[in-house]
């Protein structure tokens, strides 16, 4: 029963960070397929971290300013936005929400690049392979695991090149923009390790209970999911490289960019407009659709939002980075140690 109940979590749970399966042809590869690579001659497997990492894999007190803030000018009155903050009660650091500098123009614009670059350095990625002189199927799988780490950082660093050279243009930006700090790591209020601890527990009972929900209602499990988390276990716990590079990809490099993406630009620009809550709401939708894996929306949607509020709650970005890394990279640690204590995975995801 114990056993059970663990791998009904993690399956529930791994969605977060894989992906839809889908297998590609590596001679025509295309929007949806440009990150793809065969395990063997006939299937593939997918980590979907940030979306295109699952087709590869086939086979932190500081002087701030908000806009609702509570201000004195010099002559001792109270600014309107102090009127404002006790009306709506945002001394709460959660409900707080950032002095913006750009427009809705530059956020959507922002977006569709990062979305642009994301499709296509998988395309050329796919193009320039045959070029190398690579042949996939004729790969190792730690071979295969390399490159799928190469292909995420390449993807992470155009990505958050993109995101540097935008808000380049709005220096100096306020201070808890895109904050990454290791100070106070267990403050009460800020501390982004006590907060990170807090939302992952969090996370995990409200994931645990959305899951347990769906399968209610539903009557049947998610079994395109299970499917393509079946097809990640070849590289699972096959050799420490292969397990070295999957937890690179999911506890590192995909926390890094989805957080600073989702959480870090999106979920902040749109406080702009709506209040924190509501853009935690809004931000965690997105990131779970951006997943493509609609049988697990309902827990994607609630890992988005559990990292998008422990983000309001800190404004530091390691916050939900930490967060994301742990879940992600966890997973891959139990499923590696329940197939070295020989269970059978594939049946035993199956069955549950």
């Amino acid at each position: 029963m114990v056993l059970t109940t663990i791998t009904s979590v993690v399956q529930s749970s791994f969605y977060c960070s894989s992906g839809s399966p889908v297998l590609i042809s590596s001679r025509t590869p295309s929007v949806k397929q440009s990150h793809a690579f065969f395990l063997n001659g006939q299937t593939s497997f997918s980590l979907c971290l940030s979306n295109r990492v699952s087709r590869l894999l086939v086979g932190k007190p500081q002087n701030r300013r908000f806009r609702s803030v509570c201000f004195f000018n010099n002559a001792g009155e109270k600014s309107k936005g102090s009127s404002q903050e006790e009306e709506t009660g945002s001394d709460w650091s959660i409900l707080k929400q950032w002095d913006v500098p750009w427009e809705w123009q530059t956020v959507s614009l922002t977006s569709l690049a990062c979305g642009v670059s994301f499709v296509l350095t998988g395309l050329v990625e796919a193009a320039a392979i045959p070029y190398l002189g690579i042949r996939i199927e004729e790969l190792s799988l730690d071979e295969k695991a390399e490159i799928l780490f190469l292909d995420q950082g390449i993807t992470t660093a155009v990505i958050l090149a993109i995101l540097y050279s935008v808000s380049k243009n709005f220096q100096p930006l306020p201070e808890d923009f895109f904050r990454y700090d290791v100070k106070e790591p267990f403050s009460l209020q800020k501390g982004w390790l006590l907060w990170a601890g807090i939302g992952l527990v969090g996370a995990l009972t409200a994931i645990a209970l959305t899951g347990a929900a769906t399968s209610l209602f539903s009557g049947e499990s998610p079994q395109r999911e299970t499917d393509a988390l079946v097809k990640l276990l070849p590289l699972i716990g096959s050799s420490t490289i292969s397990t070295a590079c999957l937890l690179g990809i999911t506890g590192v490099l995909a926390p890094i960019l989805e957080e600073t993406v989702f959480r870090g630009f999106f979920m902040v620009s749109l406080t702009k407009w709506v209040p924190t809550p509501i853009a935690v709401v809004i931000s965690a939708a997105v990131f779970a659709l951006a997943h493509l894996t609609p049988g697990e929306f309902p827990q994607l949607f609630v890992l988005g939002a559990a990292l998008g509020f422990s983000y309001a709650q800190t404004r530091n970005l390691l916050t939900p980075i930490t967060i994301h890394a742990l879940w992600n990279s966890g997973v891959i640690l139990l499923l590696t140690f329940l197939q070295l204590q020989g269970y059978d995975i594939k049946e035993l995801l199956q069955t549950t």
